[in-house]
C-alpha cells in the first residue's frame, strides 16, 4: 500500500461528531463514563458497563498504543480502495486502555510487515472529504 492512499470521506453522526472534531484538531478523545470511570469506543448513547446515559464525556487519550494483531486485505469490497490493494488493517490496544481497540492501516508499514507488540503512536490523516481519521504509525 502506497502512502497515497486516500480514505472514504467520514460523515460523522450527533454521537460521534465529538471524536471526529477532535480528530481534526489532532486530538485523540474516547467515550468516557465518569460514573464507573470506564472507556467505551465506539461511542454509544449509555455506558455499556453500568448502562448510565447520564455521565458519559469525552476524555483526551496519549495517542499511543501496542499493535495487537494485524490482517492483510487482499480482496476489498469497497472500490475506493481496490486501487490499493493489498493492505494492512491492524488492531491497536491503546495504552490508555487496552481493552480499547482501533483499526489501522499502518501509513509506512510494509504489507504483511507488521511489527505484532510493537509501540504506535496516533496520527491523523485526512479522507476524501477532508475529514481526519486517527491512523496508527510505528514508532521507532
Amino acid at each position: 500500500m502506497g502512502e497515497m492512499m486516500i480514505k472514504q470521506g467520514v460523515v460523522p453522526d450527533a454521537l460521534s461528531q465529538p471524536f471526529w472534531v477532535a480528530a481534526n484538531e489532532g486530538r485523540l478523545v474516547i467515550q468516557n463514563c465518569s460514573a464507573c470511570r470506564r472507556l467505551q469506543h465506539p461511542p454509544g448513547r449509555t455506558c455499556r458497563t453500568c448502562g448510565s446515559g447520564d455521565h458519559l464525556e469525552w476524555s483526551q487519550m496519549s495517542g499511543r498504543g501496542t499493535i495487537y494483531n494485524y490482517g492483510v486485505v487482499h480482496d476489498c469490497p469497497v472500490r475506493a480502495f481496490q486501487q490499493d490493494q493489498p493492505f494492512n488493517v491492524a488492531v491497536i490496544m491503546l495504552d490508555d486502555d487496552p481493552g480499547i481497540q482501533m483499526y489501522s492501516h499502518l501509513p509506512g508499514t510494509a504489507v504483511d510487515d507488521v511489527p505484532v507488540g510493537a509501540a504506535v503512536e496516533v496520527v491523523f490523516e485526512a479522507t476524501a472529504n477532508g475529514q481526519k481519521v486517527p491512523e496508527w504509525r510505528v514508532v521507532g
